[in-house]
C-alpha cells in the first residue's frame, strides 16, 4: 500500500509540475503577443512557482489515487488565474491590456461552474479539491479588486481582502474555524464578486454603474460575512452553555471492574449462637 501511495503521489506531482509548465507557456505567449513587462514577469513566475510548491505539498500529504478530471479543470483555472495576475501586476507600468484581461478572467468564471459539477458527476469530489476551487477563487477576486481598485478607489480592495482576514481572525478566534451549513445564497454572493469586478474591469459602462455595481457587490458580501460570523457566534455559544458529558477516566473503569461483586448465598444461613 506505501508503494502504491509512493507512485500515485509522483504520478501527482508530474501533473502539478506539467499545470506550472502550462502556466510559463501561457506567460510566453502573453510576453510574446502583449509585450510584458519586468512586473508582469516575475509576478506570474512569481504565481507559478507558488502554485506549484503549494499544490504538490498537498497533494503529497493527500492520499488520491489520481488527479481526477475536476482538479484538471481547476487546474486550468488557475493557469488562467496566474496570466490574469500578471497582466494586473503589468497594467502598473504599462498600459492595460484589458480585452485580454476580461477574457481569461471570463473563461477562468465559467470554469468556476464547470469544476464542481465535473466532480459530482465523475465522483471525484474531495477535501484537496474542495480547497483547491476555493484558494484559486479567492486570488482571482483579491487580484481583481486590486486591478479596479485603481479606477474607483481603495475600497474595493475590502472585496478581495475580505475572505483573507476572516481566515486570519479564525488563528486567534477559534469558533470562526466551525464548518457552516451550506447555503445556496453564500455561493451566490461569492459568484457576484466575480461578475461585477469583472464587469467593472471591462470598463463598459459608465463609472456610477460600474461604482454601483461594485457596491452591491461589496454590500452583499459584507451581509454574506456578518451572517455567518453571526450563525458560528450563535453555535459557539450554544455548545459553551451544554455541559458536557461526564468522562470516565481510566482510574474510573479500573476500579470500577475491581469493585467486589457481591455474593448470592445458595445455603440456608447458620442459626444464630445461643446463650
Amino acid at each position: 500500500m506505501a508503494l502504491n501511495h509512493t507512485h500515485n503521489a509522483r504520478l501527482l506531482r508530474q501533473e502539478t509540475a506539467a499545470g506550472a509548465g502550462v502556466q510559463i507557456l501561457l506567460l510566453t505567449l502573453l510576453g510574446a503577443s502583449l509585450g510584458l513587462g519586468p512586473a508582469g514577469w516575475l509576478t506570474g513566475l512569481a504565481f507559478a512557482a507558488v502554485t506549484w510548491a503549494v499544490l504538490t505539498r498537498a497533494v503529497s500529504r493527500s492520499w488520491l489515487s489520481s488527479f481526477g478530471p475536476a482538479n484538471r479543470v481547476t487546474l486550468a483555472r488557475a493557469t488562467l488565474v496566474g496570466g490574469v495576475t500578471a497582466l494586473v501586476a503589468d497594467s502598473f507600468t504599462n498600459p492595460p491590456r484589458v480585452v485580454v484581461l476580461t477574457a481569461l478572467t471570463a473563461v477562468a468564471l465559467i470554469l468556476d461552474a464547470v469544476d464542481g459539477q465535473v466532480a459530482r458527476r465523475t465522483g471525484t469530489s474531495s477535501p484537496l479539491g474542495a480547497r483547491f476551487d476555493m484558494e484559486v477563487d479567492a486570488i482571482l477576486i483579491l487580484v481583481l479588486s486590486v486591478y479596479v481598485a485603481t479606477a474607483l478607489g481603495p475600497w474595493v480592495l475590502l472585496i478581495g481582502a475580505m475572505r483573507y482576514a476572516f481566515v486570519a481572525a479564525a488563528r486567534f478566534l477559534p469558533w470562526l474555524s466551525a464548518p457552516l451549513p451550506h447555503s445556496m445564497a453564500r455561493k451566490t454572493v461569492a459568484a457576484l464578486q466575480g461578475v461585477a469586478l469583472l464587469v467593472a474591469a471591462t470598463g463598459l459602462l459608465p463609472a456610477p454603474a460600474d461604482l454601483a455595481v461594485v457596491l452591491l457587490a461589496l454590500t452583499s458580501l459584507i451581509w454574506s460575512f456578518a451572517r455567518d460570523i453571526g450563525w458560528l457566534w450563535t453555535t459557539a455559544r450554544a455548545a459553551a452553555r451544554t455541559p458536557p458529558a461526564p468522562a470516565v477516566t481510566r482510574v474510573a473503569r479500573i476500579a470500577h471492574l475491581a469493585r467486589p461483586v457481591p455474593r448470592v448465598a445458595t445455603e440456608e444461613p447458620l442459626p444464630a449462637r445461643s446463650a
